[in-house]
Order: structure tokens, then sequence, then C-alpha cells
């Protein structure tokens, strides 16, 4: 421990003694640290984004709308449509497994939301409680979303989007509990939607959205068909095969051919899912590939430098030689003083990094490029290849140092 302790405290010697080449040194690990830690941190972020975007839709969830069939099917012609019932959305959940959750919905956008001389006509939708989980609408403090007991008693009832809210009642008030008008008839307003980042959606953005109970929405509107069923696979991996068994189902009912992708149309998000992680994976990868390029040029830098120290320590490497140093003495100790080089610019550079993640987290970049984030495999990764390139820099040299001849040495 001693001898360890010795070499260390020679080693900070020799770099004070050269404190410009050992500054110009350790800027290259600096930089380099710097550089592929928030390139890095910036393509988790990147990622994060892109998912919490996709995800404003529903996580894993499938929309599905009626289509027109194209197959001739036992005794049936083509070109005949599909109209979904509410009861198609309750017998896919009792037929197929691999179905979470449900919900039919309703859609209309001929009725208009009106309070006193404010008027819009959103995209009124009736849903059942199952709908808000499986599509992340969740309601602001002091509101609440759809219930069972609201479709039980067709309540006249409302879930209002956030910037539906807005257009009608202002910015700054709170309207739990007020009444709005669609058409002519007063609706309770129960919830507000918590605002949330959605890039994708159909019908309509759900900030734009009314909510109403199904029950509500069909009494009302004399609506006979549903516009869409959603529902939530239980395990993504299984996807295909659920999508292939609610052909299979709803092809018995409507008799249609399960292989006539036209009847019914699917969107499933969980393709979303995919899209994000082989996009970032390749984004990352390649923000990693420049990191690692800029930390290379400087491990470069390092070696350069060591194999200077080498030479210019010939002698005393002699030296060391003849009183009895072994050639992994010798080794060790150049090998050594790499890593402090390297783990005192690792260290200078993470902090760097870490200011400058923090600094450019103040600004609004979130909804483009989201905030970069510092994650524990960020740091692993970024440690591991400052390992390796510590390693290389210091091995080569350190290797040079040890395989000198006593004589040559003393020569110098």
């Amino acid at each position: 421990m001693s001898n360890f302790l010795d070499n260390v405290r020679e080693i900070f010697y020799y770099l004070r003694q050269y404190k410009s080449r050992t500054l110009m040194t350790m800027f290259g690990i600096v930089w380099g640290t710097v550089t592929i830690v928030v390139l890095l941190a910036f393509g988790v972020g990147v990622k994060g984004s892109m998912s919490k975007s996709m995800h404003g839709i529903g996580e894993g969830i499938v929309i599905m709308f009626p289509g027109r069939t194209s197959i001739p099917y036992k005794g049936f012609a083509r070109d005949r449509y599909i109209h979904f019932s509410e009861e198609d959305a309750f017998l896919l959940k009792r037929e197929i497994r691999g179905i979470a959750s449900v919900s039919p919905e309703y859609s209309t956008w001929e009725i208009p939301v009106r309070v006193g001389s404010r008027m819009n006509k959103p995209n009124i939708t009736g849903i059942i409680p199952e709908y808000g989980p499986m599509r992340n609408i969740w309601p602001q403090p002091g509101g609440r979303w759809i219930d069972d007991l609201d479709i039980k008693d067709r309540k006249r009832v409302v879930f209002l989007g956030n910037d539906l809210k807005d257009i009608l009642f202002g910015k700054s008030e709170n309207v739990i509990g007020k009444y709005v008008y669609i058409g002519e008839t007063p609706f309770l307003v129960i919830g507000v939607l918590k605002k949330k980042t959605q890039n994708s959606s159909y019908n309509s953005r759900d900030k734009d959205r009314a909510f109403i109970p199904a029950s509500t929405f069909a009494s009302m509107f004399g609506h006979k068909y549903i516009n869409d069923i959603i529902y939530k696979h239980k395990d993504p991996r299984m996807a295909k095969l659920t999508n292939q068994r609610v052909y299979e189902v709803l092809g018995k009912k409507y008799r249609f051919d399960p292989k006539d992708k036209q009847a019914l149309y699917i969107w499933d998000t969980s393709e979303l899912d995919k899209f994000v992680f082989y996009f970032s994976l390749g984004f990352n990868l390649f923000l990693g590939l420049i990191g690692i390029l800029t930390l290379t040029v400087g491990g470069i830098g390092l070696a350069n430098i060591m194999y200077v120290v080498v030479k210019e320590r010939t002698r005393e490497i002699g030296i060391r030689r003849s009183v009895g140093a072994k050639k992994r003495h010798i080794m060790n100790q150049f090998i050594l003083e790499t890593f402090i080089i390297v783990g005192l610019s690792a260290a200078i550079g993470f902090v760097v990094a870490v200011v400058t993640i923090k600094i450019v987290s103040l600004f609004p970049i979130e909804e483009y490029v989201g905030y970069p984030v510092l994650s524990l495999p960020v740091a692993i990764v970024s440690i591991s290849i400052l390992g390796i390139i510590g390693f290389l820099a210091g091995y080569f040299p350190s290797r040079k140092a040890a395989g000198m001849e006593i004589v040559e040495c003393m020569r110098y």
C-alpha cells in the first residue's frame, strides 16, 4: 500500500513539473468526456420526448374502424359495408384473451357546444370509463373522469379537453361544477383534461374534444352504430396474433373472410414503439460514435504524450531497473499515471457535462428535442469507453518503457 501511495505522490510530482503539458493533455480527455456524455444525454432525451409524444394517444392500443369487404365470402358479394355496434366491443373482450380493455367510441362534429356567447363545434365523443386510462386521458386536480354510474344513469355530464375549456370559459377560470350547452341540452362539467403532449391522433386531438358517457350519446343523438372500437393489448409482443383473432371473431359475426384486411382498418400504435426504439437506437449509436471519435482523439494525444514521457525518463527507467525494479513495476507505474490523468480529466469532464445539461434544461426545448438526461446507462457507457481508451493510451507506452534494456537506458 505504501509503495502505491509513493507512486501516486511521484506521479503528481511529475504532473506539477510539467503543468502546461499536463493541462493540454487533460483538455483533450475533458472535451471528449463532455462530448460523449452530453450527446448521449441528448439521445436519451430525444427518445423520451418521442416516446412521450407517441404515447399521448395511448400506449399499446389499437384503434379499429369498420371498412368494406373486398373478397366474396360464403355467398356474400364483395363491397359490403361493415357497421360496428357497442356489443362488438364487449364481444371482443369476452372472446379474445389478448385484449386487456376495450371501449366503443361514438363521434360527431355536428352539435355545437356553447357557454353564453362563446361557441365551438368540437368532436363530441361518447365512451365508457375504460377509454380514459387506455388513451392516457387524466383529469386536472379537482375534476374526475366519466364513471360507471354516469353510464348506468345516462347522466348529462361532460369532460372537456383543456383547449376546448379555454375557448368556452377562458384560461384562468375553474369550471368544475359549471354547465355547458351541447346543442340545447345543459351538461355538467365534471373534469378538464390534464395537459399532455400528443403528436398523433384520429378524429381530433384530445385537448379539443368533449367526452360524454356512451349511453347518453346514444340516447340523445340516436346513433345506431359506433364510429370505432379502441382496445389495449395485454402483451404487445402478441399484438399480431391478437389482431388476427379480431378479424376472426368479427368475420364470423359479419360474414366476411378473416383474411380480408379491408373489411376492418386496424391502427396498432404498438408499431410506433418499434419505430421509436429503432430510431433512437440508430440515433444514439450515431451520437455515441461522434463522442467516441472525439474521445479517441484525446486518447491519441495522451498516448503521444506518454511516449514523450517515456523518452524523457529513459535514464530514470534504467536506474530503477538496475536497482531491482521488475518490468511489471515499470509498466504498472506508467499505466497508473495514464489512469490518473484520465480519471482527473473524466471527473472534470463529467462536472462540466452535468452543468451543461442543467443549463440546457432551462431552455424551452422539450417540445422539440426533449431535455437531455444523464441516465445510469449513459454514465456506464461513458466510463467504460474512458476506461478502454485510458488503458490503451497507457499500455503501449508503458510496454515500451518496460521493454528497454538497462544498458541502453544508462547510455541515454
